[in-house]
């Protein structure tokens, strides 16, 4: 009697930790749902990063004179399954010889992510890089706060004439003071609420217009003076006709020649600390200097780039490149400021055609 006892107790046990396996297995088939939270954070950060990188080696690239490439992520795509098996088996007789079981469970599961990459090439490519960032995007960013100086600093060639420094190896020059001293003001006044913009009616277009508010700050009046005078514009007018262009027509017009992201690109990179040894050995133009504007004041570059033979301990962003790392100091705070508006500015020249998303059908259960 005790030996079937035990006996019993011990097909129990068994039983236990069949039933057990089952309710493991069952509880995993939900897995959709809680793979939401866990999968979107991990690819938001994974092409973030990504897109950092891949913007800090075309940098490189166009530094070193290598061809650039953009690759975008059109699609995540996603799919797991899970599968379970349990077998179980048992026979029992009188005779102690002739007592078997056997107990028996698999499970499976599969991760299958499929990813969709769509290089930039073709008329896509060259009206996204080739073409000028468009005045009216220019003018938005002044008006949702973007500091003036930053913004004419990074997509303006000139104004009026007034030429932006160009970081290219062929045709690099510095600014003119005139229009360091311009921007300066520009960006006096929009701290101090008196510049504004306006989108006018002009038969079947439309026209943009900067205008100036009256202020009685005395300090204002004098930087509006200096901006008039500057750019040639007529003292009793407020308002100004903002163009595409190298040279205004009249003395209410404001004429701005943007930049491309090409150009963009270009003066950015010139800034990049590249090693000795290169420069030595002709395989890239030296580092550009800062310049003095007369004033005192030395123009610093809008983003530091530094390079070394061992990869940094941290970075905000870093790629490694041509036997040597380059990065941004997670520290350098204007650096990683001015990198990431430089990825938005692509997101705002991205002019190329929408393609039609694939269909793909996924199956759930």
């Amino acid at each position: 009697m005790p030996k079937r006892i035990s006996r019993i107790k011990h097909h129990q046990w068994q039983w236990f930790v069949v039933m057990l396996m089952i309710a493991s297995l069952v509880g995993c088939a939900g897995i959709g749902p809680k793979a939401i939270s866990r999968d979107r954070f991990d690819y938001v950060t994974a092409i973030s990063d990504s897109w950092k990188r891949q913007a800090l080696l075309n940098l490189l690239k166009t530094r070193y004179a290598d061809a650039p490439v953009w690759m975008d992520v059109t699609s995540v795509i996603n799919q797991y399954a899970v599968e379970s098996q349990v077998q179980l088996g048992a026979s029992w007789a009188n005779t102690p010889l002739t007592d078997t079981q056997s107990v028996g469970g698999s499970a499976k599961y599969t991760d299958r992510p499929t990813i969709t990459y769509s290089p930039l090439s073709g008329e896509k490519f060259t009206k996204s890089l080739m073409t000028p960032i468009p005045v009216p995007g220019i003018l938005f960013l002044l008006q949702s706060g973007y500091p003036a100086d930053y913004i004419f600093s990074i997509c303006v060639h000139t104004i009026n004439g007034l030429e932006n420094s160009y970081g290219s190896a062929l045709t690099g020059r510095y600014a003119d003071q005139d229009f360091t001293e311009l921007i300066k003001s520009i960006a006096k006044i929009q701290k101090a609420g008196g510049l504004g913009m306006r989108v006018k009616p002009e038969g079947d277009d439309k026209a943009f217009v900067m205008f100036f508010r009256p202020l009685t700050d005395p300090g204002v009046a004098v930087e509006l003076h200096k901006i008039k005078e500057l750019l040639g514009l007529n003292e009793e007018a407020r308002e100004f006709r903002v163009s595409y262009g190298s040279y205004s027509e009249n003395d209410t017009e404001i004429a701005i020649l943007s930049r491309s992201m090409l150009q963009v690109m270009v003066d950015f990179a010139s800034y990049i600390e590249v090693p000795e040894s290169d420069v030595a050995e002709g395989r890239v133009y030296a580092t550009r200097t800062s310049a003095g504007t007369g004033s005192g004041d030395e123009i610093q570059p809008m983003v530091r780039v530094r390079s070394g033979l061992n990869e940094p301990a941290e970075s905000y962003v870093s790629v490694f490149y041509r036997d040597h790392w380059f990065w941004i100091e997670d520290r350098d705070y204007r650096s990683k400021l001015v990198f990431n508006f430089l990825m938005y500015l692509f997101s705002m020249t991205e002019t190329g055609g929408q393609g039609t998303a694939p269909i793909v059908t996924v199956p759930t259960n």
